[in-house]
């Protein structure tokens, strides 16, 4: 595999499983999302579509909310940067863990990324020293 140039992700696309939680989940849930190293807070933006979760069949369009035991797709915004990959690109950073309560919530994979234009944002300590270099 080559280098690629890295994106910073302003969406993402989510096929979600979920697997353990109390409630309903919604659009503006906004639990913590475990990515490969990464544990950033995301926001559920839409749910777009409820699916069967073993064949992948839409069952629903915009559904108001998902719960245990439902598989969805979800387009969540992430509160900080984030670079993750789709799953069909690059598996280990397209898989994720959704944690609220100190619990796994759900899990799923990364279907799709919409990223963002390079802008003058905050640059970090170590990314002024790598780029010295």
């Amino acid at each position: 595999m080559g280098l690629r140039c890295v994106s910073i992700i302003y969406a993402m696309f989510f096929q979600v499983i979920v697997l353990n939680h109390p409630g309903q989940i919604s659009n503006g849930y906004a639990p913590v999302l475990d990515c490969h190293t990464a544990h950033i807070a995301c926001k559920f933006s839409e749910i777009l579509e409820k699916i069967d979760r073993r064949s992948g069949k839409k069952l629903e369009d915009m559904p108001k909310f998902v719960k245990s035991g439902d598989a969805c797709i979800v387009k969540m915004i992430p509160q900080k940067p984030m670079v993750v990959e789709a799953f069909s690109e690059y598996a280990p950073l397209g898989r994720f863990a959704v944690r609220d309560m100190r619990q796994t919530v759900a899990v799923g994979v990364i279907k799709g990324v919409e990223k963002k234009a390079a802008s003058g944002g905050k640059v970090t300590k170590a990314a002024q020293k790598a780029s010295k270099k």
